[in-house]
């Protein structure tokens, strides 16, 4: 049977993943000055991150594609080794750093910390059926087998609003919402902890986005889950999160409650994001236009990363980089004149 988190979601106190500095570079090797030499260089995709999330919260994380959203939901999750930092996940009374923890001991973990993918047609094995594919993960850990496996397959399959006799058909059987009801019972069936979403719904058609949205928020509360929501969509974010964390080149560079940010956004790149939400009126035009490419993370520019884009620069943000302060309570900002750029 699936059971709720109820464990975690009883300790509001302590976070259920505190994520300290945490950095992932990508070394590189690029042509350099003279004949056949080449020198490296690091990618910084993710730079010095830290946030905590309490349990049965949501956490939105947005920016620019390439700001390093997806390389950071999979470091948090070992999918990728990170380069430094900690990602202490607590359990009950049993808190580890899964940044360090060996390879070997990150099994018995996997069944806390499950991911939802973007893509619901290269994200299911064509070859296998869709019963197979959600009870694969309890074959793996060796939870259940024989008619429990079946039952919990079907259980699952009920809960995300698919039939049992579902479980029999090929992923190419389904539509585009389907096959991410599929990814999204493939994830649950392992009763997780946490659970990062990376643009779950970015794929889907408008319509299909709000059911699954739906979804994701009613097994949410039925199963005190906690997610991590990787997207960009802004109406969506605001939809479904209790906080928002706003990236640009592998930094945080704002976070606070999801109305604050969008009600009274202090950084220059948050209320350019959130100036170019359409809005039904087309007498209506943007309130500030961003203009420039979004900074190379590998050859970043000195001091804020945002300098070049910004019609706000002053002298000191080409020359010092900004860290991430709590303005006001509960919101953090990495900017030099957070509070001073009106919209």
């Amino acid at each position: 049977m699936i059971q709720s988190n109820e464990s975690q979601s009883n300790t509001p106190t302590k976070p259920l993943l505190r994520v300290k500095g945490l950095k992932k570079y990508f070394t590189v090797s690029v042509p350099s000055k003279g004949f056949l030499t080449r020198r490296t260089n690091a990618v910084k995709a993710v730079d010095d991150v830290s946030f905590d999330i309490m349990p049965g919260d949501i956490l939105g994380v947005v920016g620019e594609s390439g700001c390093g959203k997806t390389t950071m939901a999979r470091t948090i999750l070992r999918a990728i080794d990170p380069t430094s930092g900690t990602v202490e996940l607590t359990l009950g009374d049993h808190t580890v750093d899964i940044a360090t923890l060996k390879a070997s001991k990150l099994k018995p973990l996997r069944q806390k910390m499950q991911m939802i993918f973007q893509d619901p047609f290269s994200s299911l094995n064509p070859r296998m059926t869709v019963g197979d594919i959600i009870g694969e993960p309890l074959v793996i850990h060796k939870l259940a087998r024989g008619s429990e496996l079946k039952d919990r397959v079907v259980e699952i399959l009920k809960k995300v609003g698919l039939a049992p006799e579902h479980a029999v058909r090929y992923p190419h059987a389904f539509s585009g919402g389907q096959r991410q009801r599929i990814g999204i019972a493939r994830a649950l069936i392992m009763n997780p902890a946490l659970v990062v979403a990376d643009e779950a719904v970015s794929a889907l058609d408008v319509s299909v986005q709000a059911q699954v949205i739906n979804l994701l928020q009613d097994l949410q509360e039925e199963f005190k889950l906690t997610y991590i929501f990787v997207a960009h969509d802004l109406s969506v974010v605001k939809h479904i999160c209790d906080r928002v964390a706003v990236m640009y080149a592998g930094k945080i560079v704002e976070m606070a409650p999801t109305d604050e940010i969008f009600d009274d956004p202090l950084h220059p790149y948050t209320r350019a994001l959130l100036s170019a939400i359409p809005l039904p009126d087309p007498d209506v035009p943007m309130r500030f236009a961003l203009g420039g490419e979004v900074a190379d993370p590998g050859a970043l520019p000195g001091g804020c990363s945002f300098h070049p884009r910004c019609d706000k620069c002053e002298d000191e943000c080409k020359e010092k980089i900004p860290s991430l302060r709590e303005y006001r309570p509960g919101h953090l900002v990495a900017c030099h004149r957070a509070g001073n750029t009106p919209l």
